[in-house]
């Protein structure tokens, strides 16, 4: 019987469930979640209640456990103090190939993360494989001169649920949605600054469903994060949700989906410099004065978030762990 594939990573959030599942189903794998803080939402399934193997082990035990022989390769994300280069030593000690999981598209600015920067660029260069959240992510890494291929695993969300008909959930006239934290790196501060028309809606605690019935009821959905030392947003996937319901975005240079090619600017979305308010407005303004702008924007969206599905991401995953096989 073939052996499973070792993934170590932080958690299994409700969103990433369906693609982990759609993973597990090709290479059979088990997840090693080591826990930890999160920025973008973890937690809210048992152990029990998912549709793959899970282990739970402390990341000082994740070497031993990435040697111990009963792995026939290791897949590691950027997450933890010391998972990632014990994962990757690990492999290393039992001889076994190693892919890296890739989500950043530049290097955190603190001190704190200016000493993991060394060994994450030893893992760059040498891994067997890299599977990335999207080109410009790939062109990230590639600046570090991989010996391994490069392959891309798009970023998605639950394609089903998100495009099923929906209650359109409507306060305004002409709707604006913000989903998410509201964090000075999200841009709140910036779109506050920009708004002054229509009627601006926050959703952070809602259910998916209520989420979805806001998206159905807005005219357009604003994501303007902003670069900070510690942060640059790795992709956004609300740009995803909102797409699957045909809601054009307004996105910043900052977020990922926009710099890999979702958010295309005139085409999905308008595209605006992080921190610029007055764009921002102005982004905000003519959606609200072209209806038939909104009206193909988000018809182009609709399109083109359909290729973003969990089985597209598995898939990514699985050619980067077949280059790292053939190694």
């Amino acid at each position: 019987m073939i052996k499973p594939v070792l993934f170590v990573t932080n958690h299994a959030p409700p969103f990433r469930v369906g693609a982990f599942k759609a993973l597990h189903e090709r290479e059979n794998v088990h997840f090693a979640l080591i826990g930890g803080g999160v920025r973008h939402g973890g937690g809210g399934t048992t152990d029990e209640a998912l549709p793959f193997p899970v282990l739970r082990p402390p990341q000082r035990t994740v070497a031993r456990l990435a040697a111990s022989g009963r792995y026939r390769a290791v897949i590691a994300g950027i997450s933890g103090r010391v998972a990632l280069p014990a994962a990757y030593a690990g492999a290393r000690a039992g001889r076994i190939p190693f892919v890296l999981w890739a989500t950043l598209w530049r290097h955190p600015r603190t001190p704190a993360h200016a000493l993991s920067y060394a060994p994450l660029r030893h893992i760059y260069r040498n891994a067997d494989a890299i599977a990335t959240y999207g080109p410009h992510v790939s062109a990230y890494v590639r600046t570090k001169h991989p010996k391994g291929r490069v392959f891309e695993a798009p970023q998605a969300v639950d394609a089903a649920f998100w495009s099923a008909p929906a209650t359109p959930d409507r306060r305004g006239e002409f709707q604006i949605l913000f989903a998410g934290r509201r964090t000075h790196e999200k841009g709140i501060d910036v779109l506050q600054a920009a708004h002054d028309t229509g009627t601006l809606v926050f959703a952070e605690h809602e259910t998916p469903e209520q989420l979805r019935n806001l998206y159905a009821g807005s005219d357009v959905v604003v994501v303007p994060s902003l670069p900070t030392r510690d942060f640059l947003e790795p992709w956004g996937l609300v740009i995803n949700e909102a797409f699957h319901q045909g809601v054009p975005v307004i996105a910043t240079d900052a977020v990922g989906a926009a710099a890999a090619g979702l958010v295309h600017h005139e085409r999905t979305g308008l595209i605006v410099g992080a921190g610029d308010a007055g764009a921002l407005r102005a982004a905000i303004h003519r959606l609200q004065d072209d209806e038939p702008l909104r009206r193909r924007l988000g018809e182009n969206a609709r399109h083109d978030v359909a290729a973003y599905t969990h089985t597209a991401w598995a898939q990514g995953m699985s050619a980067a762990l077949a280059a790292a096989e053939g190694c």
